[in-house]
């Protein structure tokens, strides 16, 4: 009889779900849910002085908004639990005491200070740095006594000085020389298990039987892979799959560390910034943003984000949420991420949720690069925009507005049902609001693209069109969508031009850009008051200005 799949996605809360994170995440939940097996939510939270009190709410959150969601885990429940390693120190300790009792691990006593001098030894004679196992492992007065005199106590693992073999479903048979391990710790000096050792120990409890992974987690796997064996002699080994490094399509590896580098890039490149305001904008010291800039320490992303809103840099998108904040679509995010490191072994690459659970296959994992290609992800999001069914682009319209505090957020349903209508073909969710957004703001508030302006306004008397257009429009009883079309085309005639000639002059006014929603339908549901209101404005604005210059 087949063992059940039981997979699991172990983030650490240290920040945002990264997009590598969520192709974990993906890959993980595809072959749970291919397999029809259980997919468990574990969150790694032993590195006290790193995890961030929001980061763990804010994976779930991702994970949600992508749709995965899980069988086992924090809010779900589950027969393995708890499910955040916080809780589960009292079980870790028990195993660590069989391994000291087995003298399979041992105690040490360094300071971080005096393990530095051991690693420059060893640079200087240029070999790797390998802790050097006592002839004589201490015990547990000795420990208690190193504690007493304020020294860090801290457990390692005596690991075996024999070869070890990782059978990979991606990469094969990969051995690892004798002595290639060292003795690694597993207990900190604060008491919480390491990485390394939790993960083995939550791994066979829950019953994992899959662990599919990123590249980067390949040379952890023989130092766990012989901590299970000492630990669980009798358990088979999980299968491990480890997926191909994903390259951004700006050079290296794809890094949360890109938006903070953006940002830091910025910084320095200007001259003019009030570095006190940034601070403020952040509400960090100035201390803490100097040291930001030197590349000294890096602060939470929510911290980076408002720093660049104030200076208005552009960030590129890493975490999922700044996918969501910039208007992409669920159901293209996990399309694209599927096939990074994957392909379903034919030519389709457009595919729903149903497709990509039904076509996944460990087998089809491929070792080579893959690169997260923006402009292929915008595609897939326009694409997906239009496959999607209308309640469910609607809803996610609605959570992106909600999001992004957009003041079209107070349209009703009806009201913005018709404007994802009108934008069909719309990359993004954040295009459709650029488009609809004036339609919410106070006539007084409209900002007016200066380049547009030039270009409309200041040429082929733009500025009387626009006039004309005031007047014919203040002369109509009802403006709906099919008079508004017949009084432009009227006039474009009447002048011998292009309805464009007409109609742009009125677009600049009413909106502040050349880019909106319809003409006649921008009109229409502006209202008659609002509409003139925009044009006396745009008069007033610009009436003294002839060919770009003033008057």
């Amino acid at each position: 009889m087949q063992e059940k799949v039981v997979t699991r996605f172990a983030p650490s809360p240290t920040g945002y779900l990264h997009v590598g994170g969520a192709r974990t995440a993906l890959f993980n939940w595809l072959w749970a849910r291919r397999t029809g097996g259980t997919f468990i939510l574990r969150i790694e939270d032993t590195d006290q002085k790193r995890n961030t009190p929001t980061a763990a709410r804010q994976v779930m959150d991702d994970l949600r908004w992508l749709g995965i969601q899980w069988d086992e885990g924090p809010e779900a429940g589950g027969d393995n639990g708890p499910y955040l390693q916080s809780q589960r120190r009292d079980i870790y300790d028990k195993y660590i005491k069989e391994l000291l009792d087995r003298r399979q691990a041992y105690y040490c006593f360094e300071t971080a200070e005096e393990l530095d001098v051991l690693r420059k030894q060893a640079e200087a004679q240029k070999q790797g740095f390998v802790y050097r196992r006592p002839a004589e492992f201490p015990g547990t007065e000795d420990a208690e006594k190193a504690r007493a005199e304020g020294r860090p106590v801290t457990v390692r693992f005596a690991a075996p000085h024999e070869p070890v073999v990782v059978q990979d479903l991606v990469r094969g048979a990969i051995t690892f020389a004798a002595g290639e391990i060292g003795d690694f710790i597993i207990q900190k000096s604060d008491g919480f298990p390491t990485y390394n050792f939790a993960c083995v120990v939550d791994d066979r409890l829950m019953n994992v039987t899959h662990i599919i992974r990123g590249q980067e987690h390949l040379n952890n796997t023989p130092g766990q892979q012989a901590l299970w064996q000492a630990l669980f002699p009798d358990a088979p080994l999980p299968k491990y799959a480890h997926m191909s490094v994903t390259v951004s399509d700006t050079g290296g590896k794809l890094s949360k560390r890109e938006r903070p580098k953006t940002l830091r890039t910025a910084i320095k490149a200007s001259q003019e910034i009030d570095l006190d305001r940034v601070a403020e904008a952040g509400d960090i010291t100035r201390g803490e943003l100097d040291s930001f800039i030197k590349g000294k320490t890096t602060p939470d992303m929510p911290i980076v984000d408002a720093m660049a809103q104030y200076l208005g840099v552009a960030l590129p998108e890493i975490n999922i949420v700044d996918f969501f904040k910039s208007g992409y679509l669920p159901e293209a995010m996990v399309n694209f991420l599927a096939l990074l490191g994957w392909n379903p072994g034919d030519n389709r690459e457009i595919m729903v949720l149903d497709e990509l659970i039904e076509a996944f296959d460990l087998g089809r994992l491929t070792k080579a690069n893959s690169l997260f290609d923006r402009q292929k992800l915008l595609a897939f999001n326009t694409e997906h925009a239009r496959l999607v069914p209308g309640e469910s682009l609607l809803r996610h319209f609605k959570s992106y507005l909600e999001e992004v505090e957009s003041p079209v957020a107070v349209a009703d349903d009806q009201l913005l049902s018709r404007i994802v209508k009108l934008c069909e073909g719309a990359r993004t969710l954040a295009d459709i609001e650029r488009k609809c957004r004036f339609l919410f703001l106070d006539n007084d508030d409209i900002e007016y693209d200066r380049k547009a302006v030039r270009k409309v306004l200041f040429k082929n008397d733009g500025l009387g069109v626009l006039a004309i257009v005031r007047d014919k429009l203040a002369a109509m009883n009802g403006l709906t969508e099919q008079a508004i079309e017949n009084m432009l085309r009227s006039l474009a005639e009447e002048k011998q031009v292009g309805l464009g000639k007409v109609a742009q002059p009125l677009r600049v006014a009413v909106c502040g850009t050349t880019i909106s929603l319809p003409i006649f339908d921008s009109v229409e549901m502006l209202g008659k008051e609002n509409v003139l209101a925009r044009i006396e404005n745009t008069l007033r604005e610009f009436g003294s200005h002839i060919n770009g210059e003033q008057a």
